[in-house]
């Protein structure tokens, strides 16, 4: 690879009355830029319904798990490689020495541990083999990472040689416009309830807002080719998907907020990721033709502005959807062709072509 590849993928998108992402009092989640409230969704949330689809995207032997029942995971790989082994005594101890730390009590990890499943095996064959050199499982725990790992990161507070840094990043997701949460008053009725009782059974609110909402996400291709080589074009491509279908799950059964997006732009650069976000801090007007056409207009201006002062045009650029706004400035075409060339430009860059 001759130089650095980042892919920027920015996305507006309409999300009608939902709660997609709530706050500790159950409010959706806020916040203020360009001086106005915005609805907004953090990026926290909108990985984990990444993480939810990529099985299905990339398939499972490129996902890991994240989760505090590590020793378990461990102990199942030994008892694999030889049932009449020690697997509980060999997990705690494997762990113990990649700095790893267990807690006694209910045989967990103290924090979420993300491994993926050749880290896994790798472990349980040091641990079965009687291996008591630490740099070896240490070694065992960085090698092999998932795709998730790669492209999330992985902090080991206990042991910090563990850590791995994310190859991606994922905004929080914010409004072109202002909002105001409103409320929904609802009542249950009880089936059984005599016939003489008119009252409701149950009977609440809950919080919602609606917008139109601008996502962006940035993979440092570089990077994620340093840990997963040749299959990091496949990667690239599950990323993109996953970022561009994905809906976190917070009261879907309530709003059924399953919308795709208005218009996806996916720019190939070699300078640095652009987060594009500025092309709403001056709030997009209310008005009664609704925000996505504006919004995509003001998206487009902006862009052109930026590559005009600040930064070069993108080396490629497509676009999904919004045909006659986005065509000035990208590639317009279906999404799945969309993913597809973007595949096939990130494996040139990976194998040292050129991607112009």
């Amino acid at each position: 690879m001759s130089k650095q590849m980042f892919v920027d993928v920015h996305v507006l998108q309409t999300v009608p009355p939902s709660c997609v992402n709530r706050d500790d009092t159950g409010s959706p989640k806020t916040a203020v830029y360009g001086g106005c409230t915005r609805a907004r969704v953090s990026s926290q949330a909108w990985k984990r319904a990444m993480r939810v689809v990529f099985p299905e995207i990339v398939g499972e032997r490129l996902v890991g798990r994240r989760t505090k029942r590590i020793p378990e995971l461990l102990e199942e790989e030994i008892a694999a490689i030889d049932a009449s082994l020690p697997a509980k005594k060999l997990a705690r101890e494997a762990l113990k020495l990649a700095g790893v730390n267990v807690k006694e009590k209910d045989n967990k990890t103290d924090a979420l541990f993300f491994i993926s499943k050749e880290q896994l095996k790798a472990v349980a064959a040091l641990a079965a083999g009687g291996c008591k050199d630490k740099d070896a499982f240490r070694q065992a725990m960085k090698e092999h990472p998932s795709a998730d790992i790669a492209l999330f990161g992985r902090m080991v507070a206990s042991e910090p040689s563990l850590n791995t840094d994310a190859a991606a990043q994922v905004a929080h997701s914010i409004s072109t416009h202002a909002v105001h949460n409103e409320y929904d008053y609802f009542t249950a009725v009880d089936d059984c309830a005599p016939e003489d009782n008119a009252g409701a059974g149950h009977l609440g609110t809950v919080e919602y807002n609606s917008s139109t909402l601008y996502r962006y996400a940035t993979v440092n291709v570089t990077e994620l080719a340093r840990h997963l080589g040749g299959e990091s074009a496949a990667v690239v491509r599950g990323f993109a998907e996953a970022f561009i279908r994905s809906m976190p799950t917070g009261k879907q059964n309530t709003f059924a907020n399953r919308t795709l997006p208005d218009m996806v732009y996916v720019a190939v650069r070699g300078d640095q990721p652009i987060n594009l976000v500025g092309a709403f801090e001056q709030p997009v007007p209310a008005g009664t033709q609704g925000y996505v056409q504006a919004s995509v207009r003001r998206f487009v201006e902006y862009a052109r502005k930026v590559y005009g002062t600040f930064a070069d045009a993108p080396e490629k650029a497509y676009g999904v959807g919004a045909f006659d706004q986005l065509e000035s400035a990208a590639e317009v075409m279906p999404l799945s062709r969309m993913l597809s060339e973007l595949e096939s430009c990130v494996e040139k860059h990976v194998s040292g072509e050129e991607v112009m």
